[in-house]
């Protein structure tokens, strides 16, 4: 393993924790909540300074970090505790970690797509002899994707992504400045003459420049998919189909990124693949983040609207320390899941 390459993957993944507590802290001053440390990492503190009425630290450890606000899990006396702020204030910090996170994964992908010159459209230019799809009921030369089962498309990387196999698709096509619909469209990868592997039968091969709008739309395509990909992942987890074992935390996403940069061919090819996984590493902890799990941010704010709801109705205030309870709790059941995924990681990289 390059350590370069894996000093690059610590690095991201450390920037993105900090983005994410830093969308907490910028929104918890705006907001005018008490803040009283801003870490990044975790454990010993490597530096201290305290401005204002805030200690900033770097902790020895570059994984997590924390904006640790007055009141944030019990009751206080102070005005400007968190617990003492009105409901979309707290429920604004809550989101702005996870906001920062997506936020950034987008900024990244943006960037990778910066330089690029030229794409290639998603038009078809021409079919393998034998193509079945090709009628003047199906598809023709000239066609271009306009979007597959509901997803836009804009490049032709994007139907890769999007016929994802043999089965049916409501394909929208333009053709001739009009939109043709095809809904379920048969195909399945079959074999061509002359051809290794299996394919559906139809080429592209026109090149466009690569304008600033078609970069922003694309760069924001990808970031959404990420998104999909994410409930995707979740949903396996939920039926079974992927255990708590395959599941990975610091070291093995850092193991991951260094690794997909070794077995890039040249180290800006490294780079590229590396960022624009941190990317979705980046969406990746904007999603958790939001999912309804107490001591997430998710949780405290699924549970500040049923805690809203009970005192709209019976006009009483709820003790906020039953609230901290059941975050303390959901705390402790985390970190237990972390040390476990934590040890499984080290035991993958050891058993090599």
């Amino acid at each position: 393993m390059t350590a370069v390459y894996v000093i690059v993957a610590i690095l991201i993944f450390g920037v993105l924790v900090g983005i994410h507590e830093l969308g907490h802290f910028t929104a918890a001053k705006a907001c005018g909540v008490r803040v009283e440390e801003f870490a990044i990492g975790m454990g010993p503190a490597l530096f201290k300074k305290k401005k204002g009425e805030t200690e900033y630290s770097l902790r020895l450890i570059p994984f997590g970090g924390y904006c640790a606000m007055t009141g944030e899990d019990g009751e206080s006396e102070d005005p400007r505790a968190f617990v003492n702020q009105a409901h979309w204030k707290r429920i604004i910090i809550l989101v702005a970690g996870s906001f920062m996170n997506f936020l950034m994964g987008f900024v990244i992908v943006l960037l990778l797509y910066a330089g690029v010159k030229n794409v290639v459209a998603p038009v078809i230019t021409e079919f393998m002899p034998g193509c079945p799809y090709e009628s003047a009921e199906g598809l023709q030369v000239g066609d271009r994707f306009y979007s597959i089962n509901g997803h836009r498309v804009y490049l032709q990387s994007d139907i890769n992504v999007y016929l994802t196999g043999d089965g049916s698709y409501d394909l929208v096509m333009l053709r001739g400045g009009e939109r043709v619909v095809l809904e379920d469209f048969e195909m399945q990868r079959r074999s061509y003459e002359g051809e290794t592997g299996r394919y559906f039968g139809f080429r592209f091969g026109a090149v466009e420049k690569a304008s600033a709008a078609l970069k922003l739309r694309q760069s924001w395509s990808t970031t959404k998919e990420f998104v999909g990909l994410v409930w995707m992942s979740l949903g396996e987890l939920v039926r079974g189909n992927v255990g708590v074992k395959d599941l990975s935390g610091p070291v093995g996403i850092v193991d991951l990124m260094a690794e997909t940069g070794e077995q890039a061919e040249t180290t800006a090819d490294a780079l590229r693949s590396i960022f624009y996984l941190g990317a979705f590493i980046a969406v990746n902890l904007a999603v958790m983040n939001m999912l309804p799990i107490p001591a997430l941010d998710g949780g405290r704010i699924f549970l500040l609207l049923v805690t809203w709801l009970i005192e709209s109705l019976t006009h009483k205030k709820l003790d906020p320390k039953y609230e901290g309870w059941i975050h303390t709790v959901g705390m402790v059941l985390l970190l237990a899941l972390m040390a476990f995924v934590l040890f499984n990681d080290i035991f993958k990289l050891i058993r090599g």
